[in-house]
């Protein structure tokens, strides 16, 4: 669990540095003096001096920082970030926004190469990979979720306890019979014929191997099944390294797609108080997230760094303040009027909904530990 805990903060630690190193590229790239790149957030710990830039290492683990010549202040000079034309600052603004989507086309190309978990159907039966049922959803307040079922969950071997009224079966193991499950028909049908009585299930977490015994709704709620799970058989579907970088990047633009129709559809549902179906997390939940995904497997730990990048990247790109998006809109606005915003009022704008951001935050990560803890 330790190491879990670590890998999951040095994986955000390092999308942070990464979209920093975006936006110092780029400056460095247009002649912009870069003053200090830090990882982290000071006090600062350690600093060298290489050229014109410091290089720190700081106390708060929170993610790296940029700091440009004349970014905060309006400075002439051909070398500070305010003194550059509007097409050289948008894309210096952009690029750590750019380097979210670079960093999941790269994830997901690796995932490609090294098989990217698939879906399949049962009457797939040829040159299958590692076929396997696989828990893809869980209902709240069902009995799998009660048993402590999770989403990524493999069910191995399902099996009806000898505890229970009927017994039925042919491979008696000590003390029930246990039934390897290869495709989702079988355990439904299992399932179907024991609502009611305790059965086992012979769950894969990772390298982990537990039995959970759990008892089938006889009548579920509507749209929910008797243990309430949504099923999937998966396999892993690889490519030769030639086409993996192609499909990582078709994968990274399909999952941005994704997430703005999805975005799409929670706005109009807020618009028409419908509820939006959209669940809101923050650094707690995120890392919680991580140290169950890190048990599933390397491909489906780098799938969830790609995914949780382009998510990070959308949101980044949001014209608000505090955001690079948000930067981009005073570019453009100041732009379109041929002179910048009032310096205070800008900052003024800056520091109020850096507060909301904080503010909003904190709920969030109070509700992400009641969830989780």
């Amino acid at each position: 669990m330790i190491l879990t805990i670590i890998i999951a903060f040095i994986s955000l630690i390092g999308l942070m540095v990464l979209h920093e190193f975006g936006h110092f590229i780029l400056a460095k790239k247009f002649g912009v003096r870069v003053e200090e790149f830090g990882i982290g957030f000071p006090p600062r710990l350690f600093g060298k001096k290489i050229g014109e830039t410091i290089y720190s290492l700081n106390l708060l683990p929170l993610g790296a920082f940029v700091r440009m010549y004349g970014e905060t202040e309006r400075i002439g000079d051909p070398k500070s970030f305010t003194g550059k034309p509007f097409w050289q600052k948008a894309l210096i603004v952009l690029g750590g926004v750019i380097s979210f989507w670079i960093i999941a086309a790269i994830l997901l190309s690796i995932v490609m190469g090294l098989g990217v978990p698939t879906v399949i159907g049962d009457e797939e039966d040829h040159d299958l990979v590692n076929p396997k049922v696989q828990i893809a959803a869980v209902a709240s307040h069902s009995p799998a979720e009660i048993a402590g079922i999770r989403v990524g969950d493999t069910i191995k071997k399902v099996s009806i306890s000898l505890n229970s009224e009927e017994t039925t079966g042919s491979e008696a193991t000590g003390s029930y019979n246990q039934f390897s499950i290869n495709k989702v028909k079988e355990l439904q049908k299992f399932i179907a014929a024991h609502k009611g009585q305790e059965i086992i299930l012979t769950i894969q977490r990772g390298k982990e191997i537990t039995d959970i015994s759990l008892i089938p709704r006889v009548s579920p709620p509507e749209n929910e099944g008797a243990i309430g799970v949504i099923l999937v058989r998966t396999v892993l579907k690889s490519y030769p390294w030639y086409l993996a970088p192609i499909e990582g990047i078709k994968a990274t633009v399909l999952l941005t797609i994704g997430a703005l129709k999805g975005w799409g559809l929670a706005l109009i549902n807020l618009i028409s108080r419908k509820p939006t179906g959209v669940q809101i997390m923050g650094p707690v939940g995120i890392f919680g997230l991580f140290t169950q995904v890190s048990q599933l497997g390397v491909s489906y730990f780098l799938q969830f760094v790609a995914i949780i990048s382009v998510f990070i990247a959308l949101f980044n790109i949001i014209p608000i303040p505090v955001t690079d998006g948000g930067k981009l809109l005073f570019l453009i606005i100041e732009k379109i009027r041929g002179k910048a915003l009032n310096q205070k009022i800008e900052q003024n704008i800056n520091v109020i909904c850096f507060a909301l951001l904080i503010g909003l935050m904190i709920w969030v990560t109070i509700k992400d530990i009641i969830r989780f803890f």
